[in-house]
């Protein structure tokens, strides 16, 4: 059967920051969802939740699960909620997770500071968004630029996002995952912080380091990305 493809957005942004993911997975002949989370994109006058986040993939997930086997590939916030996930009891209908950008412990002083610096954005004229824009015009392709802000920024979901993950066991989820799992993390990653831990604590992940890039690593080099979601596809594929 066709491996069906399911992806999950971080902060701030949504779905739309998979455009070339989706192109790349159309045109190699598997399905694929990119869904919004509860507080953004099309969903930004929803109030976000835990429970909500995670009822929505696994929505996504058990839909695609009826045509096929399910990769899971989700970024940064939607990474930590999908690791999560894919580590609960009982094990939810994924064969594969791709998990990029989300190898730290949402919790502790890191957390702390992430929350400050985030509410300090959004204290700024506009909320910051010159700034973000600025950044994004650096450092992002012409191919990807305008997707990821394409489904606007969900500024006011974001502290509630944030402090909610504090309360995940991400490292007792890491023990109980028993599908293919690979990290991907930009050479510049901030959440690279327990990246050592995260491939210890996993049976047998394969880690890929994507050098010259940052956080955004599937948007600022989105044909790196498309190429492990070859190699994860391909592995299930044989499987």
């Amino acid at each position: 059967m066709t491996v069906q493809v399911v992806l999950a957005h971080g902060i701030r942004t949504s779905a739309t920051m998979w455009r070339s993911q989706v192109e790349h997975l159309e045109r190699r002949g598997n399905p694929a969802i990119a869904v919004d989370l509860p507080g953004h994109g099309t969903r930004r006058d929803e109030s976000f939740t835990l429970e909500g986040a995670f009822e929505t993939i696994d929505d996504a997930v058990r839909s695609a699960a009826e045509s096929g086997p399910v990769l899971l590939v989700a970024h940064s916030m939607g990474g930590i909620l999908s690791t999560s996930y894919v580590g609960s009891d009982p094990a939810p209908p994924v064969a594969g997770f791709i998990a990029a950008s989300c190898t730290a412990i949402p919790r502790g002083a890191g957390l702390v500071a992430y929350r400050l610096l985030a509410r300090s954005f959004n204290a700024l004229p506009g909320r910051g968004q010159w700034l973000t824009d600025r950044v994004l015009d650096a450092t992002l392709p012409p191919e990807t630029r305008t997707d990821f802000g394409a489904g606007g920024y969900a500024y006011d979901a974001q502290d509630v996002a944030l402090r909610s993950l504090s309360v995940l066991d991400l490292l007792a989820a890491l023990e109980r995952i028993r599908v293919p799992l690979w990290f991907v993390n930009g050479q510049w990653d901030q959440l690279r912080l327990n990246e050592n831990l995260f491939v210890d604590i996993a049976h047998d992940p394969e880690l890929v380091i994507v050098p010259r890039t940052t956080h955004l690593v599937t948007a600022m080099r989105p044909r790196v990305f498309n190429a492990v979601l070859d190699v994860a596809l391909t592995t299930l594929e044989q499987t």
